[in-house]
C-alpha cells in the first residue's frame, strides 16, 4: 500500500503564503472562522519566532494541513451511517470493499476523505482532530465539514497538490513514504520530524525537516499535546438528531437541517 505524505522543508520555506492561497483559490475555501469558531482553512502558514530556544535564537514558520494520518481520530467519530464502498489502487488496479461512515482513510493511498454528500456537517470530525485541520464550510445551504485532501484529484491526472506546485522555493515535497526511492522517503531517513507529543501519537504523515533551533522552535510550540474532548457531545448529538436529518432529507429541506444542526451544537457549547 502506498501511504501519500508531504515534507516540509523550512531551510527552503519563505512563509510567502503562495501554499495556502493558492490551495484557497483551488478549493474555494472561505475566510475566516467557522461558528465554532475554527478557523476555515485547508492549508496555512503561521510565523514563529524569533524566539531564543536552547539550540540558538530561532526563526521560522509553521505551514500546516491535514496530516492524513495513520490512525486518524477524525474517521472514527464520523456518525454518519457506514456504507459498503469499494476502493480501486490506481497503480495495480487491485479492488478492496470496506463499510465507512462520511469519512475514512483510503486502503491504498493512505490519504484522509470526506464524503460530502453524506457528510451531516455537525463537526464532530474537526473537534476530534488535534492539529485543528478541519472546519465546518457553512457557506452553501448544507454545511460539510472540508479538510485537505492532498489533492488527490490533481494527483490522479499527473499533477502535483496546488500548494506543492505553487511553491516557488519547493520546500514542500509530496509523494509516497513507501517508497524508498521517493524524494520524502529520503527526507524521512535524514531525520524529518513528525509533530506527535506522548499523548498524541496518532502517525501524522506530513514531517518537517529543518535545522535544530527551528525545529525546535516548530516542536515545542505547534506539537499538540493532548487529543481534543469536545467530540463526544458532537457525536452522540448528531446521533440523535440524524433521524430528523433523514425525515427532511427527502423534502429537500437538508440544508436547512444540517444548518440549524451546526448552530445549535455552537450555541449549546457557547453556553
Amino acid at each position: 500500500m502506498s501511504q501519500y505524505g508531504m515534507i516540509i522543508d523550512l531551510e527552503k520555506c519563505v512563509g510567502c503564503h503562495a501554499c495556502a492561497i493558492a490551495c484557497r483559490a483551488e478549493w474555494e475555501v472561505p475566510t475566516g472562522k467557522d461558528s465554532a469558531e475554527r478557523e476555515r482553512r485547508r492549508n496555512w502558514v503561521t510565523r514563529l519566532g524569533p524566539t531564543k530556544t536552547p539550540k540558538g535564537l530561532a526563526s521560522t514558520y509553521y505551514p500546516g494541513l491535514c496530516n492524513h494520518c495513520d490512525k486518524p481520530a477524525c474517521v472514527d467519530v464520523c456518525p454518519a451511517d457506514k456504507v459498503e464502498v469499494t476502493f480501486t489502487d490506481a497503480k495495480s488496479g487491485k479492488t478492496k470493499k470496506m463499510e465507512v461512515a462520511a469519512t475514512w482513510k483510503d486502503p491504498f493511498n493512505g490519504t484522509v476523505q470526506i464524503d460530502k454528500e453524506r457528510c451531516l456537517g455537525c463537526g464532530a470530525c474537526a473537534d476530534a482532530c488535534p492539529y485543528s485541520a478541519r472546519y465546518v464550510n457553512e457557506e452553501e445551504s448544507d454545511p460539510k465539514a472540508d479538510k485537505c485532501t492532498f489533492c488527490v484529484e490533481r494527483v490522479a491526472e499527473g499533477l502535483e497538490p496546488a500548494c506543492v506546485q505553487t511553491c516557488l522555493a519547493r520546500a514542500r515535497i509530496f509523494g509516497d513514504l513507501n517508497d524508498p526511492n521517493s524524494e520524502v522517503a529520503k527526507y524521512v531517513k535524514k531525520g524529518a520530524a513528525k509533530l506527535e507529543s506522548a499523548k498524541v501519537k496518532i502517525g501524522p504523515n506530513v514531517r518537517y525537516y529543518g535545522n535544530k533551533k527551528d525545529m525546535h522552535l516548530l516542536t515545542t510550540t505547534c506539537t499538540p499535546q493532548a487529543m481534543p474532548q469536545a467530540n463526544l457531545r458532537r457525536t452522540i448529538m448528531a446521533h440523535m438528531l440524524k433521524p430528523a436529518m433523514d425525515q427532511v432529507k427527502g423534502l429537500g429541506m437538508l440544508g436547512l437541517a444540517g444548518a440549524v444542526i451546526v448552530k445549535g451544537l455552537s450555541d449549546d457549547e457557547k453556553e
